[in-house]
């Protein structure tokens, strides 16, 4: 199922149609993990971003789970993640 949704990545409004998670090439700070979720959910990045920095005051679990996700999630344009390349060869 391919869904569309619009997704406001650093001020700028756009449409995605959106089947995967992916982490885009753009509107991205560090590895695009935030934005990648952001688009996924159909919520503002600057919020995930938020959520991000929220749980370093908790344990610090939200490091982990970017660090997972940025192996996890594929960058947009790629087949395979990072960690499928790492173990695939």
């Amino acid at each position: 199922m391919v869904r569309s949704v619009a997704v406001v990545d650093d001020g700028v409004m756009t449409q995605h149609n959106q089947s995967r998670l992916v982490r885009p090439r753009s509107g991205r700070m560090v590895a695009g993990v935030a934005a990648a979720i952001a688009r996924q959910l159909g919520v503002d990045v600057t919020l995930v971003r938020l959520a991000f920095v929220v749980s370093l005051f908790f344990g610090g679990l939200g490091v982990l789970v970017y660090l997972a996700a940025w192996l996890l999630i594929p960058e947009e344009g790629q087949e395979r993640s990072t960690a499928e390349r790492i173990v695939g060869g």
